[in-house]
């Protein structure tokens, strides 16, 4: 009989690599548990070759850590085959404890199978060796290393199973179960080799044309090692990448939240604003309609607040109207809503069984205010003076609603204030004077009554002007020169800021060229478009043929929408606002913050800029949640790559913070008004030559 001996140093390497390769196969279940689609084939795909490489590897170095005083080879077939069998196997495996359980008698049918394949392997491997005349293998060392074979693989689907989550401690736990694992594999490989005997005078039969030489196992080391590096490498850089990712997407959907909630909600009160207003009326309406009933909407105004704010400062101011807030939400019904739209301004949606039950709700309200408040240990009175409205009957629409409770109110203060009124047509007693001011628009802009004003913007580090907004206004024969606010609304309901909205940016972009020929080349001009001249067929058109007429290249036009525009329909508005990037076109996302956005569409836009609203700029130096919130448009900004331009800066402490926090530029009062193209350039010379504005 012949006598076989053991590398020691080859031993101890087979059950290192045993070791890695059981680490490796515990992280890829851990993989495949938490892949998706192709990529749980693709994982269970490199995760078979690698750990049956691995286990391969480790039984193939455990021979050629055996040695008789005959030299030993091995069959090329024979070997290569053995290697398929611990792929397949470690296949079946991987697949196995990727199911979604794993009940005891798939486990144990699942070990008979693993079992199975593993023993053939390694069974395969030593006949691969050829030997003449055939190895002699022992019974009982024979079936006990069949039964540890089936017993690891028990214990290693077990295992893999149960680690296959991303739970606390999971790799110091992966890794002493890759021991145990390691070790009961290598105790199979050598019980089998234990029952191999060899008769005296035998002869290996692959020696020939066999694998064989001191270069083999190195050769199959390195090779194993790179593969089961590879793999694990690869494994634990992607779940570190899926973790980071997954954090990423925590981290949007959070801000994403905070942004909906200051979108939706007064940032003092935490009352719903405007925007949540409208959706909760229209709500109401639609309820109305479908079930029956009715509901009041009742236009809020303090009466005495400005005399407070002004006698007792900002501070106080603010803490009433949280005080107001606070009381009069304490005494609503949960289908009701109250919503902060202006300073002292509240409205209340308020759901009635009757219409006459409108007067108890007013007079309820009226008395919550009459009551004093105790804010700042001051004892403060208020009024309230009150505008109802029902629906139906008083307005067909959110917008009728909330105007005709509006006319309401104001003629509830006319009444003597600390009480209410019933909205009544004779208080539209505007209409006429409405009338005639849609008929003086039609005229206006055929006989040229339009003019352009413009406010310079400024670096905010280099404070030098880079540029203007263009602003409408109106030189009206009668009432001299008009703001936006008294037509564009105006303008928009009938369609005629379609060709107003052509000849402002005709205009603007005839300035621009004349102050890029001035030598200005690094300007640029920004147009406001309102959400009607956005959602029209022919923008585009209009934008190319503005640039085009007046030679201005496209690159000095940035066009501002509101944010709230930009998202009402956001997939149009991405196909409109990709049009105008590809021309070249900057854009400019305004008043950003006062909205309803999602982030996820934002980042799609192909936006350059975000402008800052002037509503948050105002209250910087008194209010710590506006200046948070200025800040976290900053940084949103940033991130995306975004420009940063704050509007409404009217004081050196808004300048200075808006700067240090990163602003790109800025624009307002305190560096410029509006005015005329022919005093713009001599103001910018006066601004030069005062020390305490820097420019």
């Amino acid at each position: 009989m012949l006598t076989g001996s053991y590398s020691s140093s080859l031993v101890l390497i087979s059950l290192c690599v045993a070791i890695l390769a059981s680490y490796t196969a515990l992280d890829l279940t851990g993989r495949i548990a938490t892949a998706k689609g192709r990529a749980v084939h693709l994982w269970m795909g490199g995760g078979a070759l690698a750990m049956g490489i691995g286990v391969w590897s480790m039984h193939f170095i455990g021979m050629l850590a055996f040695s008789l005083p005959i030299d030993l080879g091995y069959d090329l077939g024979l070997t290569a085959f053995s290697l398929l069998i611990a792929v397949l196997s470690s296949g079946f495996a991987l697949w196995l404890v990727s199911q979604p359980s794993l009940p005891w008698l798939q486990l144990g049918f699942g070990a008979l199978i693993m079992g199975a394949g593993i023993s053939c392997m390694h069974y395969t491997g030593m006949a691969a060796l050829r030997m003449l005349p055939g190895i002699d293998y022992d019974p009982t060392l024979f079936g006990a290393s069949l039964l540890i074979a089936v017993g690891a693989s028990a214990a290693a689907l077990w295992i893999a199973f149960r680690l296959r989550r991303h739970t606390p401690y999971v790799r110091q736990i992966r890794g002493l179960a890759a021991v145990i694992m390691g070790v009961a594999i290598v105790g199979m490989h050598y019980t089998g080799m234990a029952a191999a005997n060899f008769p005296a005078g035998s002869f290996c039969g692959a020696l020939g044309g066999g694998l064989q030489g001191d270069g083999l196992v190195y050769l199959v080391l390195i090779t194993t090692l790179a593969v089961l590096a590879v793999a694990l490498l690869t494994s634990v850089l992607d779940a570190r990448l899926e973790a980071r990712t997954a954090e990423l997407a925590r981290s949007l959907t959070l801000a994403n939240q905070e942004l909906t909630q200051l979108a939706l909600h007064d940032t003092l009160t935490d009352l719903p604003n405007r925007t949540l207003l409208a959706d909760r009326i229209e709500q109401a309406i639609g309820k109305v309609a479908e079930q029956g009933g009715c509901f009041a909407l009742m236009f809020i105004d303090l009466d005495g607040f400005k005399p407070v704010n002004d006698a007792f400062g900002h501070h106080v101011g603010d803490l009433l109207l949280k005080a107001v807030a606070g009381r009069l939400r304490g005494h609503l019904h949960s289908q009701d809503t109250l919503a902060r739209i202006g300073g002292d301004e509240f409205v209340l949606l308020v759901e009635l069984r009757e219409p006459n039950d409108a007067m108890d709700v007013a007079v309820k309200q009226v008395n919550l205010v009459s009551r004093p408040f105790r804010v700042a240990e001051h004892d403060l009175q208020l009024t309230a003076s009150l505008g109802i409205v029902l629906y139906p009957g008083n307005g067909l629409d959110q917008h009728e609603l909330l105007r005709n409770a509006d006319a309401a109110m104001y003629h509830a203060k006319s009444a003597g204030k600390n009480g209410y009124s019933f909205f009544d047509v004779s208080m539209n007693s505007n209409a006429r004077q409405q009338l005639q001011l849609l008929q003086d628009l039609r005229q206006a802009l055929e006989q040229g009554q339009f003019r352009l004003h413009y406010q310079p913007k400024f670096d905010a580090q280099a404070c030098q002007p880079i540029g203007a907004e263009a602003l409408l206004r109106w030189e009206h024969p009668q009432q001299g020169l008009l703001l936006p606010d008294r037509f564009i609304g105006l303008a928009e309901k009938t369609g005629l800021i379609i060709p107003i909205g052509e000849w402002v940016l005709d205009e603007a972009c005839r300035q621009m060229r004349q102050w890029l020929d001035q030598g200005h080349l690094g300007w640029r001009m920004a147009v406001n478009l309102s959400a009607i001249q956005f959602c029209h067929a022919g923008l585009v058109e209009s934008v190319a043929r503005a640039l085009s007429e007046n030679g201005l290249p496209a690159n000095c036009l940035t066009l501002e929408i509101t944010e709230t525009t930009a998202m009402h329909d956001a997939d149009a508005s991405l196909t409109v606002l990709q049009r105008l990037s590809d021309m070249g076109v900057d854009l400019s996302i305004d008043d950003f913050g006062t909205g309803y956005s999602s982030l996820m569409y934002l980042k799609r836009l192909p936006a350059n800029e975000l402008k800052i609203d002037r509503g948050f700029v105002r209250d910087l130096e008194q209010d710590s949640d506006d200046a948070a919130i200025v800040s976290a448009i900053v940084a949103l900004g940033q991130a995306l790559g975004l420009r940063i331009v704050a509007e409404g800066v009217e004081t050196d402490k808004q300048q200075d913070f808006l700067t240090r926090l990163g602003c790109d530029s800025l624009q307002g009062y305190l560096l410029g008004q509006p005015v005329p193209a022919e005093q713009f350039m001599g103001n910018l010379q006066a601004l030069r030559q005062e020390p305490e504005v820097p420019v």
